[in-house]
């Protein structure tokens, strides 16, 4: 288990980057030939990504839950569609295998939501906890002075972004 950190700390990343949201939904348990592929086809796709870091693939983060919710960090949007265009990458076939095998027949379904995020316009906090979230990717900062708020932190992103500049805590 990650270290705890006891105080409350925000997540800082330079520049703009992606929040890719990915789940999948086991509608027909009892069919594994169907839904099971699908499940072991993201290890593959992490493991291949964590080899690259040309790739844009910043990390991830699971959420539990029934069903759970893996929220994936990207340098940009070009970097996550490039990836998931490329044929010779993990996804491109496991995607066209889904497409074949249980595209409508309603066996198991899966989904994403994509945000591409502008310096300024996201606000973090963890408290007694390990790194989590964007805290995993990004530098984290203890949330004190200008950073101890919500509206504090997006405001302090916001006017460091505008200068171009790097946002420090104090």
């Amino acid at each position: 288990m990650a270290q705890i950190i006891k105080q409350r700390m925000t997540a800082r990343l330079d520049g703009e980057f992606v929040v890719f949201l990915i789940g999948m939904q086991i509608n027909r348990f009892w069919k594994l030939h169907k839904w099971v592929p699908v499940a072991l086809a993201m290890p593959r796709m992490l493991a291949e990504l964590a080899r690259k870091p040309q790739s844009g693939f910043l990390g991830a983060q699971i959420y539990g839950g029934i069903p759970p919710v893996m929220a994936q960090y990207w340098r940009s949007f070009a970097h996550l569609e490039a990836y998931a265009k490329d044929p010779t990458a993990e996804h491109f076939p496991a995607w066209r295998a889904f497409n074949q095998r249980v595209q409508r027949n309603g066996d198991v379904g899966i989904w994403h939501e994509t945000y591409l995020v502008r310096p300024g316009q996201y606000e973090t906090i963890y408290n007694n906890m390990p790194p989590y979230g964007l805290g995993t990717v990004g530098q984290l900062v203890p949330a004190i002075g200008r950073l101890e708020s919500a509206g504090s932190r997006v405001s302090a992103e916001l006017a460091a972004s505008e200068k171009g500049g790097r946002l420090t805590s104090a």
